[in-house]
């Protein structure tokens, strides 16, 4: 039976740094600020959302929110992001992705200052993540993957990592911070020829490609750390991760659940980085 990784226990360590930096802005006069830019209703959005402001305001953060529709305009939503590079008061910006399809991404994602990019957006913060500089911050949810190995002293310096799943939110920045400590990194993905015999390789395993179940037991073997970073929506209407956990718990020796792992996590970071980029003002 796996140790289950959880996410309440790596908060409570995380949770200490943040008051830290918050207090240590409020001693400049400084009252840190995250700005919620969010296009539609998605209900992970809106799940996300309200987990994030309950976490970032607990912390005596402030939040607000700017939403707008579905079909909002390109020219609307940019002039939202100059509005943001502009207030004193935003210390951080969270755009919630991806966005409609009639919207040019990259435009959008790009007009943001990057000082103020909490969630590793933009171009500048992906590069810093990718040659370890320090250009921004990383996405919070790659970061809250390694914060969960941190907490439970898992080091990844010589042991076999494989990533399953490529994007730029999570794949490949988690991949390049694997690799920033030392560990052999595969990216897989759900097109990877054999991706069970791959998976096996594993020491460590982020299951990060966003499709429910598609690491299975038959990928899995005893003694793998297994991160499954996967929110979806099971067949009977319950959350479960990109991981079978039922037939994964009883062969790794730790596993994140989904709820009550990383997810739990990525709050956190985000309200540490509003609070970093609060202290760089």
């Amino acid at each position: 039976m796996a140790q289950l990784m959880l996410g309440k226990d790596v908060n409570e360590s995380l949770a200490a740094r943040v008051r830290e930096k918050v207090q240590e802005a409020e001693n400049k006069g400084v009252i840190p600020g995250l700005l919620i830019i969010r296009v539609g209703e998605r209900e992970s959005d809106l799940s996300y959302e309200k987990g994030a402001v309950k976490r970032c305001r607990s912390f005596g953060i402030n939040v607000r929110t700017a939403a707008f529709p579905e079909h909002v305009g390109e020219e609307e939503l940019l002039a939202a992001i100059h509005g943001a590079n502009e207030d004193p008061a935003a210390h951080g910006v969270l755009l919630f992705r991806p966005l409609p399809g009639h919207l040019n991404a990259s435009r959008i994602e790009n007009a943001l200052t990057p000082s103020k990019d909490v969630d590793g957006m933009t171009d500048l913060s992906l590069s810093g993540v990718f040659q370890g500089k320090n250009l921004g911050y990383p996405p919070c949810t790659a970061q809250a993957v390694m914060e969960i190995l941190d907490y439970y002293r898992i080091d990844p310096k010589g042991k076999r990592a494989v990533v399953v799943g490529r994007s730029s939110v999570i794949g490949r920045p988690v991949a390049m911070m694997l690799l920033q400590r030392h560990a052999t990194v595969t990216i897989a993905h759900t097109r990877t020829a054999d991706l069970p015999s791959v998976a096996r390789e594993a020491d460590i395993l982020v299951a990060a490609a966003g499709h429910a179940g598609v690491v299975k037991g038959t990928s899995l073997r005893e003694g793998q750390v297994v991160i499954d970073v996967g929110i979806n929506v099971g067949p009977d209407g319950r959350l479960c991760g990109d991981v079978a956990f039922e037939e994964a718990e009883p062969v790794v020796s730790m596993i994140t659940p989904v709820p009550r792992g990383v997810g739990a996590v990525t709050t956190s970071v985000l309200a540490l980085h509003v609070a970093e980029a609060a202290l760089k003002k």
